[in-house]
């Protein structure tokens, strides 16, 4: 690939449109796609969905997730603590009665005990104020990502490993049991993405920007061109994507 025209590909995409939690841009068009996880977290969800009367769901994004849950508890509240997609969250989530509120600092904008459910889908938290928001017996129902994460994506491209390396399923299953949190169940999973495009990688890594923390494609343009060359090579490039599933219970 030349030099200008690996210029173009990464300017494209850089000036794409992003907007709430939407990577249509890439998975629509089969440019980007994650592998199976263990587990399906939305199955995972469905008897806690049925039984509870009030959940939370902490960063809702675009509220994409959540608008394609069914059924919602009679109440639905959610957070989102990145500005510009409170817009999107609340007008997609109006229709279903889902009241979104912003977030700071991971502190629940909601009154102590006002949940018998909370679901996180790749959402930072603090397990004091999830304990406090939730009743006795409250469940909560996370899948995270964990800290190794694309670290070869970044080792690729000549940056370090993503600020939260650590972040594993040991260390937040101990955090929430210090918290007062009974684990009903764990598991921990790696797995790949495929890449079937730099320009895939070159937008994904936009989206997401603490994958790689002041990603600058022009200081890796000759990294990024050969990661290119072996994409043509090979059709596809995988990196390591690392998932894993807590689901506790307030003691």
């Amino acid at each position: 690939m030349r030099p200008d025209e690996l210029r173009r590909i990464v300017a494209d995409e850089l000036a794409a449109g992003f907007s709430g939690w939407d990577f249509g841009r890439v998975t629509r068009s089969g440019r980007m796609e994650e592998f199976p996880l263990d587990w399906n977290y939305r199955s995972e969800l469905g008897p806690y969905l049925r039984a509870s009367s009030a959940m939370l769901d902490l960063g809702t994004g675009g509220g994409e997730f959540l608008d394609s849950l069914e059924p919602l508890p009679p109440r639905t509240c959610a957070t989102e603590g990145y500005a510009p997609n409170l817009p999107i969250a609340a007008a997609r989530l109006a229709k279903r009665g889902v009241e979104v509120r912003p977030i700071e600092d991971n502190l629940i904008p909601f009154e102590d005990g006002a949940f018998d459910l909370a679901i996180n889908r790749h959402e930072s938290y603090k397990p004091e104020e999830l304990r406090r928001v939730l009743e006795a017996g409250g469940a909560y129902v996370t899948q995270q990502v964990g800290g190794m994460n694309g670290a070869d994506l970044n080792m690729t491209l000549g940056y370090p490993s993503m600020p939260f390396a650590e972040c594993c399923l040991a260390k937040a299953v101990l955090e929430l049991e210090a918290c007062g949190f009974s684990i009903a169940k764990a598991r921990e999973c790696l797995t790949k993405t495929r890449f079937f495009d730099i320009g895939a990688i070159v937008y994904y890594l936009k989206c997401i920007p603490w994958q790689i923390d002041d990603f600058d494609a022009e200081a890796c343009i000759d990294r990024l061109r050969a990661l290119a060359s072996r994409i043509e090579d090979l059709g596809y490039i995988d990196f390591v994507c690392h998932r894993y599933l807590i689901v506790a219970r307030r003691d």
